[in-house]
């Protein structure tokens, strides 16, 4: 049973990475928009009359100190996906600041609830199995809506499911306890939600909030894969331009480490 579930795993993996190349930002290859924008309009409905609400809610009874304390704790509990994905891109040093990082934090920092690594100068980072993938040339695929999730696409729909392996909560006696699950993850996602109210204003503005939300996507995931310093794209489609993807960092135009 375990065998044919690992082969299910990978030929839904191979499927959703078929074909993955990196195309600009603000023409991506989109060809679910019709069933993404609905699926956008879900998730807008959901926000609107369910989290929003419980996000405002938990702002007004929770001091800031106690939300700061609740994004530390989360932040520095999924720190191994960052060291693991560091190692995976071949970025050692960073790797072993960032194991540095995570030692220090929970031991020092109450478990992760006070960032005394950011204090003693140890840079947070983030990095995924997603950004691994890029990392190597794996391009962005299609762009895709997750229900409740947001934003995705094929390339980091398979890096979300590898790195729950990464996660520590994944290891845990009592993980699949449902009611510690439920409240682990509302707490995460709540508290998620109410660092992002200041941004509202900034969403309300747009005159098409979908567009706006797949392009801001994109770009941040892909500074993200070239650590702040990715590519200019080439726009130039006349006979004999090269219309190859956009180098892997790994390769031309590597990230500096």
């Amino acid at each position: 049973m375990g065998s044919l579930h690992r082969r299910w795993s990978i030929a839904i993996a191979a499927l959703l990475l078929a074909g993955c190349a990196h195309r600009p930002a603000d023409d991506p290859a989109d060809p679910l928009e019709s069933v993404n924008r609905g699926m956008w309009t879900f998730n807008s409905k959901a926000d609107q009359y369910v989290l929003k609400p419980v996000a405002k809610g938990y702002v007004a009874v929770t001091p800031s100190w106690a939300r700061e304390g609740v994004t530390n704790f989360f932040s520095n509990l999924k720190y191994p996906t960052t060291i693991v994905n560091d190692f995976a891109q071949a970025k050692f040093a960073r790797g072993m600041a960032d194991t540095a990082r995570f030692v220090v934090n929970s031991i020092y920092g109450v478990g992760g609830l006070v960032d005394v690594g950011t204090r003693v100068g140890l840079v947070k980072h983030d990095e995924d199995f997603g950004q691994t993938l890029g990392y190597w040339g794996v391009g962005e695929g299609w762009f895709l809506m997750l229900p409740l999730l947001g934003p995705s696409d094929n390339r980091d729909l398979v890096g979300l499911g590898a790195d729950i392996f990464t996660n520590p909560v994944h290891y845990l006696p009592g993980r699949y306890d449902l009611p510690n699950y439920l409240t682990t993850y509302v707490l995460y996602y709540v508290n998620v939600r109410a660092n992002l109210l200041p941004s509202d204003s900034l969403m309300e503005s747009q005159f098409d909030t979908y567009l706006f939300i797949r392009t801001a996507y994109l770009e941040h995931r892909q500074a993200l894969v070239y650590d702040g310093n990715p590519p200019p794209e080439n726009f130039d489609t006349g006979e004999g331009a090269d219309d190859t993807a956009t180098p892997a960092p790994s390769k031309q135009g590597s990230p500096k480490h």
